[in-house]
């Protein structure tokens, strides 16, 4: 099992190129198998849960070629097998965005209930409902959802009690092959979001509203094939940035999209942070002074992003004063908060909130990571302590960052992986 040792101290400087946002191209990827064409994808991130995804459409009986540039070609001309089996998806939390176009594509679909990080339920309770809204007939046993709509499915008016990015994109995947409108109501306004259903339109369905709380489908009778460059990552962007914050350091961001960081830049300079838009497409992060400590709540898109608190959480731990996080996306997202007092930080954890009293000098050790962000935040807490610091677990870190070692490696930092 891989672990990564930091040497501390060291301030991150130079240019970061940001990779294509990961919870963009797993739905993505999901939309190929509602099309028998081919459907190229550009800027691919290669991670661990894109390489389970791949490996996933393989298993419905789909081609996927990878080059060495980022680019991904899907082919679902037959889907032999509609299923997610657990031991395939066992580690990865998007696996219910294959049970809408497996539903909507065969008339039938048996997922996996979801894995990967323990950071609290992810609504799939929301899934089932919207699908059954749709006309498919939805059980759960076993650990997997098994849906049939042998029939099709038809539109309806769907509207969820609770956001759900997830559960969005599932829904107007599988309601572009239904019959008649289906309108979604509370739906989630993530970039992600808005770039499944670009990509979507680019296949000829008939989708408008995608951004924002109410999204229209008229469904169509078949899609298309398509050709698709994934839109940046934000929380690499954001975790960078932060890193940047965090080591005292000056770095630049190329390739992002500024406005997706909007909440983080805000709350960036209230703590102290010079942050400035050099050119079309990059960000630059700076930090000469003291830290200021800033109260942050998550929400959802257009809100501060809970892939976020955790990094956010290491960097208050240097900022002057006491800052309160109240996390309100998950239940248990937290896990990281002991793992920073083991380095030296002043943590208290009461229910959602946690209380984050500094500055502390934090020092070198050996720490595990318990999901993907609590991964990345340790990182950051070792770029910023005395000594060494080990990162156990770093799998979790895999699922989510590309090259992340090699980033940090070529901004200054003093990182290795270790097998």
């Amino acid at each position: 099992m891989d672990k990564l040792r930091i040497w501390g101290g060291c301030a991150l400087e130079g240019e970061v190129p940001i990779s294509g946002a990961k919870n963009s191209a797993l739905p993505l990827l999901a939309a190929c198998l509602l099309t028998e064409e081919p459907v190229t994808l550009h800027r691919i991130p290669q991670v661990r849960d894109i390489r389970t995804m791949q490996e996933l459409l393989r298993l419905t009986g789909a081609e996927v070629h990878v080059d060495g540039a980022g680019a991904v070609r899907v082919c679902a001309a037959r889907i032999a097998r509609p299923e997610a089996p657990y031991e395939l998806v066992k580690t990865m939390r998007a696996s219910s965005l294959v049970l809408g176009p497996l539903a909507a594509r065969t008339g039938k679909a048996r997922v996996s209930l979801p894995g990967g990080c323990a950071i609290g339920a992810r609504p799939v309770n929301l899934h089932i409902a919207a699908l059954e809204q749709l006309g498919a007939r939805v059980g759960q046993s076993h650990g997997y959802i098994e849906a049939a709509a042998p029939g099709g499915l038809r539109g309806a008016l769907i509207h969820f009690d609770r956001i759900t990015v997830t559960g969005t994109e599932d829904i107007m995947m599988a309601a572009a092959l239904a019959r008649g409108e289906t309108v979604i109501e509370n739906a989630a306004r993530e970039p992600e979001v808005a770039d499944l259903a670009e990509l979507l339109n680019k296949m000829g369905a008939r989708i408008e509203g995608a951004g924002t709380s109410t999204i229209r489908i008229q469904g169509v009778e078949r899609l298309g094939g398509a050709t698709h460059t994934i839109i940046p990552d934000r929380i690499e962007a954001g975790t960078f940035a932060i890193a940047a914050a965090i080591t005292g350091g000056d770095l630049t961001l190329t390739g992002c999209i500024p406005e997706h960081l909007n909440a983080l830049i805000v709350k960036l300079r209230q703590a102290g942070v010079e942050v400035t838009v050099p050119a079309e497409g990059s960000l630059r992060v700076r930090r000469a002074g003291a830290l200021r400590a800033v109260d942050v709540t998550t929400e959802e898109y257009p809100g501060f992003a809970t892939d976020l608190q955790a990094q956010f959480m290491a960097l208050m731990t240097q900022a002057d004063g006491i800052a309160l996080i109240t996390e309100t996306i998950f239940e248990n997202r937290f896990m990281h908060a002991l793992e920073l007092n083991r380095m030296g930080a002043n943590i208290r954890v009461e229910g959602r909130q946690a209380i984050v009293a500094g500055p502390r000098t934090l020092t070198g050790a050996q720490v595990i990571a318990s999901d993907l962000r609590a991964s990345a935040s340790l990182v950051l807490a070792g770029l910023v302590a005395r000594g060494e610091t080990v990162v156990d677990r770093v799998y979790h870190l895999d699922r989510g960052y590309e090259r992340i070692e090699q980033k940090l490696v070529q901004a200054g930092a003093r990182i290795r992986r270790e097998s």
